[in-house]
């Protein structure tokens, strides 16, 4: 965290930053630890201070006095799968209470954690001062006993996933009721079977201010989320419909580069469209695609072991960091639709593309439309190493497939495959983390449209 904590709580003033050093923050808490609580016989220092990936927040007076610290950073060793962990909070005897720098502190951690991508963020604290955390939004896990002294295991709830769900998906079940889209058999599926025909039809909307800031991109992005939403069923791409607003024939041209580029690449051709002129910035498109046995969204059933077939490759899209990440322009035209074919040769029960609701939320949908809940097992999820977690499970991933139940091996081409989760009976996804703890991600349904029947 590089950012400045302001905390203008009472006066006077203090700010909470990261520490430079941590001599003074160490030396408070052996004055609090070992010599006033007698917490510890001769020091507090353990592994985590030695952890070059711990943080330690400070709390300093406008003389640059330090009034107070805490430290936080990952659970355990090897990668940082998005667990971690607070402690030991100190605030110097002379300024306790008034002023608040305890609280104060807290908070700054759970913005650190946040901001660094942690999706569990727990605190083993004093018994005394379990009301404090719970009035601070934390919740208690459990009692537990540290250096012979109770303690109370605390997490501060992080609704990231559930959040992102709730902006995207959550609306659906209610704006679709009636109009049954999919038909029998497919409910929230990435295409539509058309009736009495082998066709699939998949329509998706680019957002007008990506169209606005990156319109070459936004182009190639029309293209890849149809043919990724025709590859989660199964289907050969056919043909692509556009429909482009743009304030004028030069601003259209960009657009239709990033298309053209993307059509060529992914093998489907561009069969007609719309263009507007002289209107705000606007991209749609549609593609059709052909299967005589579309892969539905909801076939999986509780028992069924989870996969994620993700491409590693690439970065963060520039401007978009944690939000897209993009491999598909960096690859081959033959790379790419050997990605795409995937689905259509390893013939799972079901198979859903991750898209807008992130891992976790897509899989949350592919559970629901099987009538089930689902674990996702962090530590396996692939990963790149410059994503964190959270960004991960809740980003736009290029090409990335959930796919669930008996299948045959298939080819993925630069794509990595990795059984990470199951599907459960009741509803929701959980997170389950190394220690074997369960936390929850999505309590209950994600887009309200029920089970495909």
């Amino acid at each position: 965290m590089t950012d400045l904590v302001p905390a203008l709580l009472g006066s006077p003033r203090f700010l909470i930053e990261p520490a430079r050093s941590h001599r003074e923050y160490r030396r408070l808490r052996q004055q609090v630890f070992v010599r006033e609580q007698e917490l510890f016989a001769v020091s507090d220092v353990d592994d985590r201070d030695h952890d070059p990936r711990t943080m330690v927040l400070e709390a300093r007076d406008p003389s640059g006095a330090l009034l107070g610290g805490v430290r936080l950073g990952p659970a355990v060793d090897g990668p940082d799968i998005g667990w971690w962990q607070g402690g030991r909070l100190v605030v110097d005897p002379a300024v306790r209470g008034a002023q608040r720098i305890g609280p104060a502190l807290v908070r700054a951690a759970c913005a650190a954690a946040e901001q660094a991508g942690a999706l569990r963020f727990d605190a083993t604290v004093q018994t005394r001062f379990r009301r404090m955390f719970e009035r601070l939004g934390w919740q208690p896990v459990r009692p537990v006993t540290v250096a012979g002294r109770p303690h109370h295991l605390m997490r501060w709830p992080i609704g990231r996933i559930a959040a992102l769900a709730a902006a995207t998906k959550n609306p659906l079940g209610a704006l679709l009721d009636g109009l049954d889209p999919g038909g029998a058999g497919f409910v929230g599926d990435d295409g539509a079977p058309v009736p009495g025909s082998d066709l699939i039809a998949a329509c998706d909307a680019i957002l007008p201010s990506m169209v606005e800031r990156d319109p070459d991109w936004a182009g190639w992005c029309a293209v890849l989320v149809n043919v990724n939403d025709l590859a989660a069923m199964g289907a050969t791409p056919v043909g692509l419909l556009n429909a482009i607003g743009a304030r004028d024939a030069g601003f259209a041209a960009r657009v239709l580069a990033g298309l053209r580029r993307a059509a060529e690449a992914y093998g489907i051709p561009v069969l007609g469209g719309h263009t507007q002129l002289g209107v705000p910035a606007a991209l749609s498109a549609t593609a059709l695609g052909r299967t005589s046995d579309p892969v539905p969204g909801g076939g999986g059933r509780p028992g069924h072991r989870v996969r994620l077939t993700a491409d590693l490759g690439g970065g963060w899209r520039p401007g978009y960091h944690g939000r897209q990440w993009d491999s598909t322009s960096r690859r081959t035209a033959a790379e790419l639709r050997l990605m795409q074919g995937y689905v259509a040769a390893a013939r799972p029960a079901a198979a859903k593309d991750v898209s807008m609701a992130g891992i976790a939320g897509t899989l949350g949908m592919l559970a629901e439309a099987g009538g089930c809940g689902a674990v996702l097992d962090v530590a396996s999820v692939p990963r790149p190493s410059a994503a964190t977690m959270g960004d991960w499970l809740t980003c736009f991933p290029g090409f990335a497939m959930l796919t669930t139940g008996p299948q045959a091996p298939a080819p993925a081409g630069p794509a990595v495959t990795a059984e990470c989760g199951e599907l459960v009976a009741g509803q929701g996804v959980s997170l389950r983390w190394p220690d074997g703890e369960l936390t929850p991600a999505l309590a209950g349904a994600v887009t309200g449209m029920g089970a495909a029947t």
